[in-house]
């Protein structure tokens, strides 16, 4: 005989609203600018977070950012107004346990709106622990590791020099996972790998990132040059239109590749397992739509015998915890990914405690919720007025 739900629950449920919704447009400075193959570099990343409060006098918090490259068109303004028009109805006078749907009505109100909804029900998770008390991995199933290592994401330098000092700099730090990023000079990209592996040798794993931004044939060429050189995986090779091309250059390369921008929804990363075009996947808060939705990506790259990449744009504790509570809760392996990028890039947080490191690894927050708390004064010196 099925058994009714506990009182304390019920309560949690049904007594809890949503009363109000608070964006806050932020832009978190970066320690030095960073350099990818699109665009220029970026002395800053620009970061919406969403508070939602409750008539119990709980708040919740989520993040999103405005990336504004391959995969993402949003700006601060186009977050803003999306969750301020069309979401807030939706979620005001909602309990936050409504989350699916919820998320299912934020679908139905803007199509593909994964950047807005990220922030959106990541808070709504925060919400959901801090009501019951309990951590978001909790609510995920339960505690699988405590922490997670990271990977040294190294960007696109001017001199050699440069990025070599960059990379002895996290190695000392116990890193030995190292991105590089590639797509605007391949003999300054060839020069890098190999500098890099002649420096660290074979105890190293060594990855390079084009973020969508060569052609086939350049791409091709590139990684031809690359394969003695003995790189764990190639990510997102190609614009994230071309998985014909993504597929072909799986087959001609002898590295594995990564898809990142071409994966946006569930359906794109089938997409890419049925065509064959990737081995390994990148999934980002921001960009796949927070915590609900990643999930669902791993459980599926799992299911296909792909490798996950936990990954983030530049992102604050927020974000960063989000994956952490994800990881914790996943009872697969996982690859040491750029999650925790921006704890290494950033000048600053927006938290009262940022999330704590040990080397190349973040360990998981306590307390309920995601673990973390915002702090209003230094929000006030980074916040943007639209």
């Amino acid at each position: 005989m099925n058994k009714p739900l506990d009182a304390s629950l019920v309560r949690a449920d049904t007594q809890v609203k949503i009363t109000r919704v608070e964006t806050i447009p932020v832009r978190v400075p970066m320690r030095v600018p960073f350099k990818i193959a699109n665009g220029a570099a970026r002395p800053f990343t620009e970061v919406l977070i969403v508070r939602l409060h409750t008539d119990q006098g709980l708040v919740g918090i989520g993040e999103t950012q405005a990336w504004r490259r391959q995969g993402s068109s949003e700006t601060l303004a186009t977050l803003t107004s999306t969750i301020r028009d069309w979401f807030t109805p939706l979620l005001v006078g909602q309990s936050p346990f409504a989350l699916p749907a919820i998320v299912a009505k934020m679908d139905d109100a803007i199509y593909k709106s994964l950047y807005a909804q990220a922030a959106v029900t990541d808070a709504l998770y925060d919400l959901q622990g801090k009501i019951l008390g309990v951590p978001v991995w909790q609510l995920l199933g339960g505690k699988f590791r405590d922490r997670l290592a990271g990977c040294a994401v190294l960007s696109i330098k001017p001199e050699l020099e440069e990025t070599l000092a960059g990379a002895q700099k996290f190695r000392d730090q116990g890193y030995r996972s190292f991105t590089m990023k590639i797509g605007v000079d391949p003999k300054e990209d060839e020069r890098n790998v190999r500098a890099l592996r002649e420096r660290f040798g074979p105890d190293v794993i060594l990855r390079v990132d084009a973020n969508a931004g060569m052609d086939f044939d350049g791409a091709l060429a590139l990684l031809k040059k690359l394969e003695p050189y003995d790189l764990d995986v190639a990510e997102q090779m190609l614009a994230l239109w071309d998985m014909d091309g993504l597929a072909e250059l799986a087959r001609q390369v002898s590295m594995p590749l990564m898809a990142d921008e071409c994966v946006a929804t569930d359906h794109d990363l089938i997409n890419v397992i049925r065509r064959r075009a990737a081995t390994v996947v990148q999934t980002k808060i921001a960009k796949n739509g927070g915590i609900w939705r990643v999930h669902k990506l791993w459980t599926i790259a799992a299911a296909a015998g792909m490798r996950i990449f936990p990954g983030n744009h530049p992102s604050t504790s927020i974000a960063t915890a989000a994956v952490l509570h994800l990881a914790a809760a996943w009872p697969g392996p996982l690859l040491e990914g750029p999650f925790s990028v921006g704890l290494t890039l950033f000048d600053g947080d927006v938290v009262t405690e940022p999330l704590r490191m040990d080397g190349p690894e973040v360990l998981l927050p306590q307390g309920p919720g995601l673990g973390v708390t915002l702090d209003d004064e230094r929000i006030r010196h980074m916040r943007v007025d639209l």
